[in-house]
């Protein structure tokens, strides 16, 4: 009984980790992310999934304001 409450409190811990990120784009688009986006620095482009997991990307410089939810 102990181990299954150990394993409980361990998988319920771990989904606490996962943070949402919102990019603010110059032009005035909320665009919400399951995860941090990451800086491709050969292309300056940030990739990301959106809501439905689907990989994107976008300029660095049309990002205005990015910020962790």
């Amino acid at each position: 009984m102990k181990n299954l409450m150990l394993v409980a409190f361990c998988l319920l811990s771990l989904t606490g980790c996962a943070s949402e990120y919102i990019i603010a784009t110059n032009d005035g688009k909320m665009i919400t992310t399951n995860e941090k986006p990451e800086l491709d620095e050969e292309t300056d482009m940030l990739h990301y999934q959106d809501e439905e997991g689907r990989d994107q990307q976008i300029q660095k410089s049309e990002v205005k304001q990015m910020i962790e939810r």
